[in-house]
């Protein structure tokens, strides 16, 4: 379904970006455990303890990229564009404000589909619960 929908090259890129973002996270552990220039082999211990089995190509990919770079200002700079972004969210609550007055009583008939949502969500645990 991702394929049909990206296309092949979009697809690998994704898939690729997924398997990446192991390392990264590999990394990223291995710094915030104290370790500021974590090599090969501390990020293979890392992903070897999940039972991942760590791509030495992938590993000293990520390495050369992040070579001589401090982890906290590339996290800062990642930061300061995601906050240029726009978030997508915010438009829905203005709209859902100004139609209310609009809409009347069809305003007061929408909680209630919500109440019967909710309780068809429950059963969703399919008769197994967290403390069954």
């Amino acid at each position: 379904m991702l394929h049909a929908a990206l296309g092949e090259t979009a697809t690998q890129e994704v898939v690729g970006q997924c398997i990446e973002m192991k390392y990264i996270g590999a990394y990223l552990l291995a710094t915030l455990g104290g370790n500021e220039t974590p090599s090969a082999k501390d990020i293979k211990k890392i992903l070897s303890s999940v039972g991942i089995e760590a791509e030495d190509s992938r590993i000293e990919n990520l390495l050369s990229e992040l070579e001589g770079k401090n982890i906290a200002d590339i996290i800062a700079e990642g930061t300061k564009k995601m906050a240029s972004l726009p978030a997508g969210g915010a438009a829905a609550p203005a709209a859902a404000g100004s139609a209310a007055p609009a809409a009347g009583g069809a305003a007061a008939a929408a909680p209630k589909k919500e109440e019967k949502e909710e309780k068809e969500e429950s059963d969703d645990d399919m008769g197994f619960g967290l403390f069954d």
